[in-house]
């Protein structure tokens, strides 16, 4: 096995020079940085981390917490939360936390305590008092994705603002008869997303003047599949079907997409269609949607969490994530 004895012959530096240019601390020139690190390559050493870790008092390793695994989203906030962390130096250990009482505290009260993360990114979830106070006894830097948490620094989107814009798309396009696919009770849970976005939807239609119709709307599972039982709800109600469809995520305006055509509509000439989210079939559905850039927010808190680690000193405010809306060829103006 190589050592960094290895290194710092290969090299022609000393060890703690070696132990300098590949942990980043301390001074080491350019040139000598370059000399040891590519000694390193060419004879395959990699640092140690449990003995990086006995040096620095830090695992480089940060702890992600995460309600879902097999949904799109959480799992593409995922993807930017580890790549944000590798390109800045850090593993990532995961925590699928259910809705589990028991399991929860599990996590809270052992893993997180075991002392082996720098730091805690928590993902679109709605952290009681004693979770958040369990994290805040942790001593260590957290960041909070889909806030807002008043005792922890937050990435938040504005969701009735974010359903606000996609609805106006459709009122901007002469469509008054609208209706809206959302979430069912058991689905609005970890701050309640999918009711700030029936919110949002409803203001919008207020301010324009449009009484909001109960029966235009219908809850589903935020799948394809939960879309397309809705979408077919909707448009098989007697008293008019509705000309747009304002859709809470991306998978349920597609599922709504395919179950208009099934049913012999053409979209959008015969209904239109948006969604949230910025999925990655938008673009193969042509779908309009307003995207939230979810693996942007994933790597937004990996930057925000590092910088907190590598800048204690330094004020870092919670800030609103990003959002745009993306026209595409799902929707169109109301043919008279």
């Amino acid at each position: 096995m190589v050592s960094i004895d290895d290194v710092a012959r290969h090299a022609g530096v000393s060890t703690a020079t070696v132990s300098r240019a590949l942990s980043g601390r301390g001074h080491v020139s350019g040139a000598t940085k370059a000399r040891v690190e590519a000694a390193a390559l060419d004879l395959g050493y990699v640092v140690s981390s449990s003995a990086s870790s006995l040096a620095s008092g830090r695992t480089r390793n940060i702890g992600v917490l995460v309600p879902f695994l097999d949904r799109w989203f959480f799992s593409t906030v995922l993807s930017g939360v580890a790549s944000g962390l590798m390109r800045r130096g850090y593993d990532i250990t995961l925590y699928s936390l259910t809705a589990d009482r028991e399991q929860r505290r599990t996590i809270f009260e052992t893993f997180l305590r075991r002392q082996r993360v720098d730091g805690v990114i928590a993902i679109s979830l709605e952290l009681g008092d004693e979770e958040t106070q369990r994290l805040r006894e942790l001593e260590l830097p957290v960041i909070a994705i889909g806030g807002p948490n008043p005792r922890l620094t937050t990435l938040t989107v504005d969701d009735v603002a974010v359903a606000r814009l996609a609805t106006e798309h459709l009122i901007a396009l002469g469509h008054r008869d609208i209706g809206h696919i959302g979430a069912s009770p058991e689905f609005d849970i970890d701050f309640h997303i999918p009711t700030h976005r029936r919110r949002g939807f409803e203001q919008a239609l207020g301010d324009a003047g449009i009484p909001v119709r109960p029966g235009l709307f219908e809850p589903a599972d935020f799948t394809i599949e939960g879309g397309f039982r809705a979408a077919k709800q909707l448009l098989g109600k007697p008293g008019g079907r509705p000309t747009a469809i304002f859709a809470a995520s991306d998978e349920m305006a597609i599922g709504a997409m395919l179950a208009a055509r099934e049913l012999g509509y053409r979209v959008p000439e015969d209904l239109s269609v948006v969604g949230i989210d910025g999925h990655e079939l938008g673009e193969f559905f042509r779908l309009t949607t307003v995207d939230q850039f979810p693996l942007g927010q994933g790597e937004r808190a990996a930057d925000a969490i590092v910088d907190e680690l590598e800048s204690p000193g330094a004020e870092h405010q919670p800030g609103r994530l990003p959002y745009d809306l993306i026209v595409r060829g799902s929707t169109a103006r109301l043919s008279s």
